[in-house]
């Protein structure tokens, strides 16, 4: 007689959660190429609509929580988008973009061949606080999908540190641009 054996399987998941990492619409620094850094920022009339655009594309996804960045393109583009669920918006300097230190307010094409100054946030800092801001979904929101609304760079530094990636392997993002990423 051949012995019966048993196995119990226990299939454990970890709580899987699903960002929408999205840039701000269009500011008016945009528009005139001036590096806007840590400055709170006004979306300007293409910026708006590119953040209600992105709204009626997203009204019938499930996003349950909706961050930005505390500076007010963020929040502005932030709020748009979770007018039709009507989300609240939850800010955190996390998602800051980067602080270009005396560089912010100049015209960007200047900046090209310009020496960098000591006052620039470090990348290594940046990408730290990038880290941060996954651990804070991860703790936080477990199981959640999450609709975060930040800046170019900052952005770009997120999915550097999520794809172990080098930034300058990561894609820039354009204004009101999604990117969805599981984070598990």
């Amino acid at each position: 007689m051949i012995a019966l054996q048993r196995y119990v399987f226990f299939a454990t998941f970890a709580p899987m959660t699903t960002l929408y990492l999205v840039r701000h619409g269009e500011t008016f620094d945009n528009e005139r190429q001036i590096m806007q850094g840590q400055v709170q920022g006004e979306l300007n009339p293409k910026g708006v609509e590119q953040a209600r655009q992105l709204s009626r594309q997203l009204a019938d996804e499930p996003i349950d929580v909706f961050v930005a960045s505390d500076l007010k393109r963020a929040i502005d583009t932030c709020s748009i988008i979770a007018e039709p669920h009507g989300g609240q918006v939850i800010t955190t300097p996390l998602l800051r973009e980067r602080d270009w230190g005396s560089f912010t307010g100049r015209y960007i094409p200047d900046l090209e061949h310009a020496v960098w100054p000591d006052d620039v946030e470090p990348l290594e800092t940046l990408k730290a606080r990038a880290g941060k801001f996954l651990d804070f979904l991860r703790v936080n929101y477990p199981d959640k999908r999450i609709l975060a609304v930040g800046h170019g760079i900052v952005n770009k530094a997120i999915q550097s540190v999520f794809y172990s990636k080098p930034m300058n392997q990561v894609q820039r993002m354009v204004n009101a641009e999604v990117r969805i990423m599981e984070i598990g």
